[in-house]
């Protein structure tokens, strides 16, 4: 009988003691040593709203086969979220992003697509996109950059327009080794000089739907009979390039008869 006692009271309250005693604790914890309640104090512990860029992607964005929509959620992020793994487009458009950092993306191999125009980016870490073996759409339009980082080589589409970039911020070099690059966005900047074009380009235009290069709207005052041809070579056609779109420049085309001579047709546009 004695053993039955025991055991009751070691199963039914012991538990009631020790839960009894834990609440006292917990008490004992935020009980003020003046008896007072400060009720700042009480505030600063109660849950608080996370910031856009502390929750979780997939419930800030909408996350969807593979593809992760960020465009003009609330709050707006300003940084890169973090991505699932299998993401193959990503859409940030119209946040406040303002710098893209070399570990945004470092794990992504995944990625195809990604769009961040519209921010407010001001600086992109050199090494950024280099992993992105896979990637083929990257747009930094209506953004605030002045130079380009490394672009990964595999691009076949990239549209800076409306940006800041600058010659020191281009290298001549920047799309030479983009040699599936057919479309080329970079109007409504501060170029004074055309980059190296690789061979796959077809198109300098705005408007048309095949692949495009579009320089319009900078300060480009010159060009030289190697910007587009080969300037020894009379026999050298550039046959994937359709047309070239140079207006907005303050470059006189009379100026240059021979810096064209390769191509199908003249630039299309308005000039002086």
């Amino acid at each position: 009988m004695m053993h039955l006692r025991t055991l009751i009271f070691t199963s039914v309250m012991l538990p009631w003691i020790l839960s009894s005693a834990a609440k006292n604790e917990y008490v004992e914890v935020w009980k003020p040593q003046n008896g007072i309640v400060n009720t700042q104090d009480y505030e600063s512990d109660q849950e608080v709203t996370p910031k856009a860029n502390e929750m979780p992607t997939c419930l800030l964005c909408v996350c969807l086969s593979g593809s992760v929509y960020c465009e003009e959620v609330f709050p707006e992020i300003s940084t890169v979220p973090a991505l699932p793994k299998e993401t193959a487009y990503l859409y940030a458009r119209f946040n406040k992003i303002t710098k893209i950092t070399n570990g945004d993306f470092s794990d992504m191999v995944t990625l195809r697509r990604i769009d961040l125009s519209g921010n407010l980016i001001t600086e992109i870490e050199d090494g950024a996109f280099s992993k992105l073996i896979n990637l083929e759409e990257l747009s930094l339009a209506e953004n605030r950059l002045t130079k380009l980082p490394m672009l990964p080589t595999n691009l076949v589409s990239f549209n800076a327009n409306s940006n800041r970039l600058r010659p020191q911020g281009v290298k001549a070099t920047a799309f030479k080794r983009l040699t599936k690059l057919a479309y080329l966005y970079l109007g409504n900047n501060e170029l004074t000089a055309v980059p190296h074009l690789p061979e796959s380009l077809h198109v300098v235009h705005l408007h048309d739907c095949s692949p495009v290069s579009v320089l319009q709207n900078n300060r480009i005052v010159t060009i030289t009979d190697v910007t587009f041809c080969k300037g020894n070579s009379s026999h050298y056609i550039r046959t994937n390039m359709d047309e070239v779109r140079l207006d907005g420049n303050p470059i006189k085309l009379s100026r240059h008869p021979e810096s064209f001579i390769c191509l199908q047709s003249l630039p299309i546009g308005w000039y002086n």
